[in-house]
């Protein structure tokens, strides 16, 4: 009993840490689907910049250019893109639609919330492009 919990305490903290590390949904949401376009440092120069019509933004200093405040609300709304007019140019992918159809497709025979699933996926991206902000 007392060589298992030693081992316990040895591996614990190492088991830990690996999970938190591969846990960073926002990090790995941010690397799926952002990076392409605004870089894995988020400085809007991410593989495919000579490729899009107009050069994605530094996600870094959203905040200092709001006044020091990460404006989230606008930010949420960009990225769900739920009040895109329905003519016009968009430059980014509307991503809260594309959330929602990835559920669906994986959440075939599950009762699931589509909104709260949605939400969820892009909360966890805002807080760490919150991380992000030069300060």
């Amino acid at each position: 009993m007392a060589i298992a919990a030693t081992f316990a305490l040895c591996v614990a903290p190492s088991v830990l840490a690996q999970a938190k590390a591969t846990s960073d949904f926002g990090k790995r949401e941010f690397e799926a689907n952002c990076a392409s376009c605004h870089g894995m440092n988020a400085k809007g120069n991410g593989p495919l910049v000579e490729w899009l019509r107009k050069s994605p933004p530094d996600l870094t200093t959203l905040a200092k250019a709001n006044g020091g405040v990460l404006p989230m609300a606008r930010l949420y709304d960009v990225i769900d893109g739920q009040n895109v007019p329905s003519h016009g140019t968009r430059d980014m992918p509307i991503w809260g639609r594309d959330y929602k159809i990835q559920a669906a497709e994986h959440y075939v025979d599950v009762p699931y919330d589509a909104e709260a699933y949605t939400r969820a996926r892009m909360l966890a991206l805002l807080e760490y492009l919150n991380r992000l902000q030069a300060k």
